[in-house]
This record gives structure tokens, C-alpha cells and sequence, in this order.
């Protein structure tokens, strides 16, 4: 289970699609906007058929499962062609789902118990959420000491927007940040492509290390 190639441009679009419909639009806007990465989260009844639209019409995108909970969303997931998932929290049936299907999984942390036990289950890159909430940059730096040497990764998640992307970034335990400031559930909805390439690319351009 290979989870860097899902992390390497370091952002993951984070995107609730009420209509499957504007899935493949959807993927398209973040890829003109230069992000191949994309959450679907499993908020929606159509979040199954929107990631087997994108993996079929825009083969260029990694496409991951966002928000399962339980393990029958894991095999739906993978069923629809999702390549990885994500949940908010850290659950052992959803972890041994994952396993079983060999599908990596970034779980939700917030506590040290909850890193601890995510390490027990095998996992190395964990969602940190809900990350603004739970004390940010903060409270990732202060959690890279008693975590530093075990290889743990962060993918924070939950509050961050454009302004504070490069505060996360430049934590060297953060693989990579998911926000949904980019594709908003509303700009979404009314078919803002335009703008969610827009945005796309300030955020990808502020990725790029400084000449």
C-alpha cells in the first residue's frame, strides 16, 4: 500500500457532491487548477457513484473515500475505484476493513492515545481533525516530540484555509493538508468551475517552495 503517491503534491481536495453529475466537472476544475488529489467524502448518497465517474472519465486524478465510518463503506469505496480513505475518527472495524482490502487508510488522531493506537494498527499517516479546533500548528508541533522518531505523518485537516496552508506546510510532520476551501459544497452546487480552478491554483502556488 503505497500512500505517497496519494500525498505528493501535499493537498487533498476535500469535496461533499450532493449530484454525481458534477463529479467529472468538479475533478476537471481541480485538475485545470493543477491538483490531481481529490476527497469524496461519503456525506452524500451519490458518494459511491461520483468516485466511480471520476476514476472512469478523469483516469489522471487519484480519487479517495472520505468520512467512513463503518467497514461497509470501506468495501463500497473500493468497489467505486477509490485508490485511498480517509474517516475522521479511528475505528478497528473500519482499520481491518482497509487492511483486508489492502486500501490505505489515513484515520482520524487528535489525542496521543489515539496515535498510539493508530500505530498499533499499522497506520503511518494519520488525518489530524478537526485540526484548527484541536489546537493546529500548535498542537502538531507539540505532538512531533514524543512522535518524531516513529515516522508518524500528519495530514491535518478541518478549519485550514488559504492564509494558514503554508503554516501546516512547513511542519516537517505534515505530509500533506486536506482542505475544502477550494470546492466548496455551495461552489459546487452552482457549477463554479471557473472559481474552483481559481483557487486551486493560488493554493497550488503557494506549495511551491520560494525561488
Amino acid at each position: 500500500m503505497n500512500d505517497l503517491i496519494y500525498l505528493a503534491q501535499r493537498l487533498i481536495c476535500v469535496a461533499v457532491i450532493d449530484r454525481a453529475e458534477d463529479a467529472v466537472p468538479l475533478a476537471e476544475a481541480l485538475l485545470a487548477g493543477g491538483l490531481n488529489t481529490i476527497e469524496v467524502t461519503f456525506r452524500t448518497a451519490g458518494a459511491a457513484d461520483a468516485i466511480a465517474r471520476i476514476r472512469k472519465s478523469v483516469p489522471q486524478m487519484c480519487v479517495g473515500a472520505g468520512t467512513l465510518l463503518a467497514a461497509d463503506q470501506v468495501r463500497q469505496a473500493v468497489d467505486a475505484g477509490a485508490q485511498f480513505g480517509v474517516s475522521p475518527g479511528l475505528s478497528e472495524a473500519v482499520s481491518n476493513a482497509a487492511h483486508e482490502i489492502k486500501l490505505p487508510l489515513y484515520p482520524g488522531v487528535v489525542t496521543p492515545m489515539e496515535i498510539m493506537r493508530a500505530l498499533e494498527f499499522g497506520w503511518r499517516h494519520l488525518k489530524f481533525f478537526p485540526a484548527e479546533t484541536f489546537g493546529g500548528v500548535n498542537a502538531l508541533k507539540a505532538l512531533s516530540g514524543p512522535f518524531g522518531h516513529t515516522g508518524v505523518k500528519f495530514i491535518p485537516t478541518g478549519g485550514i484555509t488559504a492564509a494558514t496552508l503554508p503554516d501546516y506546510l512547513a511542519l516537517p510532520p505534515v505530509a500533506a493538508v486536506g482542505g475544502s476551501w477550494m470546492a466548496e459544497r455551495k461552489l459546487v452546487a452552482d457549477k463554479a468551475w471557473a472559481k474552483i480552478t481559481a483557487l486551486t491554483a493560488e493554493a497550488m502556488e503557494s506549495i511551491k517552495p520560494a525561488k
